[in-house]
């Protein structure tokens, strides 16, 4: 059986994960979809889906990157214990 401790470290760390993968979508529409579609209908137009696409996926990109030097720098500064290890849970 679990340790209590660990099963409720590992349910935050869980919600953390995806509190920020919610905040992640967010963003990623909020920005994204304001900068390709400046004129929203009932459709996307190709240039409109290839911009949305990229843009998309330039800002997941940038967010594993900060996430993973956040993440190495909180562990750093717990002495490598990995305390807030699951704040980006890997995004």
């Amino acid at each position: 059986m679990a340790d209590p401790k660990q099963q409720v470290m590992d349910q935050v760390r869980q919600q953390a994960a995806l509190s920020n993968a919610r905040l992640l979508v967010e963003k990623l529409n909020e920005h994204c979809f304001e900068r390709c579609v400046p004129k929203p209908g009932s459709s996307l137009s190709s240039s409109e889906s290839t911009c949305y696409t990229y843009c998309m996926e330039k800002y997941m990109q940038a967010w594993n990157t900060v996430s993973k030097q956040y993440i190495g720098h909180v562990q750093r500064g717990a002495g490598g214990a990995g305390a807030g290890a699951g704040a980006f849970g890997g995004l």
